[in-house]
């Protein structure tokens, strides 16, 4: 493995505060994806001229397409680039926004979705960039900003997308993310320095086709199992697919000499613990958008339902989106005083704490606000403390891959969240007059496990290594050990 040294200090084509505001303005464009169509799926079936069961596609493409691209991109940025994958991520992305805008059918509108979700390692592709090419000590602070992205992206693109959609024509969403998508490509372009920092050698091809392999099979069969019985040739076919596919590859990243992922690094109890720990706040995460927009949508003669419009609910949604980029400079505060440790564990304790007060009350719209609010603060700390973890036991040259494989694993936890959320939806149910809707107790339930999963996030936090404030300088810049006490 070779790596050449980055930049000096001096070397960004702007100052470090206008790199990191490009960076996370990156993040939130892309992040305002995986919401862009939600408004839209009760409408799709019509506006395509397809089943309810086919337009899910949509959103399962996007799903299965960042999952492929997340761990793919991270080493191709480590080998050539972080600042160029992150470009030929926005071009794919815009070429994906185009083919939606012009979309007329269902199998154009899943292709531009599939590229628009090709996009999906922008977020650990900037963090990784920021790592290279700030000062260390604006790292900590840039890190969380950039975190808390990936969540305001989701929040603020809710209501924005209900108002595009209930007021303009639905191609309109995918024009203004073109739009976007060539303003940030400029803005990155101009204003963002490219990493010096390169590990060389050449692409793991068999690893990266198997993990894709397994990724697929797998979130496949999380996201439609409810769709097609758990129980279904199908849905364990693909399970066996999963679970062959990645055997095969863990143990030929074990023998390659330049692997797609380093397992050995990945084994770290820092990085092991961290990626489980982002597991679990990937499904904390994303009970919540599960849960408040299906509660205040359902009408009021359900006696807990409270009959307000998709805007409405995304106005309800957008202050945690807010919250979290508030809650960044705090959790850069305690990251660099206390420790990554500390903030995680404290994030996990306050996500937890919003999912409890939600179990027992959500009867009006601003107890679903406060809610919301606590959970964005908690999850505004935990992700700005993750990059944090990951990098202080991984060598710069691992960094985007490394932080790739993170982003990776709490997209696993939201798609076994969607997963499990369905399930106990589907079996708490009430009727109302022809119609069966998920009841209360359903929602408290999955709000419960939410807050469970929170508590898990804790536990493991628990065990991580104490965090040594140390590290290498920028101009040493040796491949970084963790700098850890017991």
């Amino acid at each position: 493995m070779s790596t050449t040294a980055p930049p000096p200090d001096n070397a960004t084509v702007a100052p470090a505060g206008v790199v990191v505001a490009v960076l996370a303005f990156t993040g939130i464009v892309v992040s305002l994806m995986q919401t862009l169509i939600i408004p839209l799926i009760p409408q799709l079936p019509t506006l395509l001229d397809a089943s309810a069961s086919n337009t899910a596609w949509a959103i399962t493409a996007t799903l299965l397409a960042g999952a492929v691209a997340v761990p793919v991109m991270g080493r191709l940025g480590d080998m050539f680039g972080k600042r160029l994958l992150l470009m030929v991520s926005l071009v794919l992305m815009i070429s994906g926004s185009i083919v939606g805008a012009l979309s007329e059918s269902l199998v154009p509108l899943v292709v531009g979705r599939a590229l628009q979700g090709l996009a999906a390692g922008v977020i650990p592709l900037g963090i990784s960039i920021m790592r290279d090419v700030l000062p260390r000590e604006k790292l900590a602070g840039a890190t969380a900003t950039m975190g808390a992205s990936l969540g305001v992206g989701g929040a603020l693109g809710l209501p924005a997308a209900a108002l595009i959609a209930e007021y303009a024509d639905w191609h309109f969403l995918f024009w203004v993310s073109a739009a976007l998508g060539v303003i940030v490509a400029i803005l990155v372009l101009t204003l963002v320095p490219e990493s010096e920092v390169r590990t060389g050698g050449t692409f793991d091809a068999v690893g990266a086709a198997t993990l894709s392999v397994a990724l697929v099979t797998l979130l496949l069969a999380i996201s439609k199992g409810a769709t097609w019985g758990w129980s279904s040739s199908t849905t364990l076919g693909l399970l066996a697919v999963a679970v062959v596919s990645l055997g095969f590859w863990g143990g030929w990243e074990l023998r390659t000499k330049q692997p797609l992922v380093d397992l050995r690094v990945s084994a770290r109890r820092q990085v092991l613990l961290t990626n489980l720990a982002s597991v679990v706040f990937g499904f904390a995460m994303f009970a919540m958008t599960l849960v408040f927009p299906q509660v205040l949508q359902l009408p009021v003669e359900t006696g807990f339902g409270l009959g307000r419009s998709m805007l409405v609910t995304g106005l309800v949604m957008a202050p945690s989106g807010i919250v979290m980029m508030l809650v960044a400079p705090i959790s850069s505060k305690i990251t660099t005083t206390r420790g990554p440790k500390t903030t995680l564990m404290l994030g996990a304790i306050v996500v937890a704490v919003g999912y409890l007060f939600g179990v027992v009350t959500m009867s009006a719209v601003w107890q679903l606000v406060a809610i919301s609010c606590i959970i964005g603060a908690g999850i505004g700390l935990s992700y700005g403390a993750m990059p944090a973890l990951i990098m202080g036991a991984v060598p710069p040259s691992e960094t985007a891959a490394a932080n790739s494989l993170n982003t990776l694993m709490r997209s696993l936890g939201t798609s076994t969240a969607s997963a499990v959320a369905g399930v106990i939806l589907a079996q708490m149910t009430i009727t109302l007059g022809s119609a069966e809707l998920p009841s209360q107790q359903g929602f408290r339930v999955t709000m419960a496990v939410a807050a469970g999963a929170s508590l898990i996030a804790l536990a493991l936090a628990a065990f991580l290594p104490r965090f040594a404030p140390a590290a290498p300088s920028r101009q040493e810049y040796a491949p970084v050990k963790a700098a850890m006490r017991p």
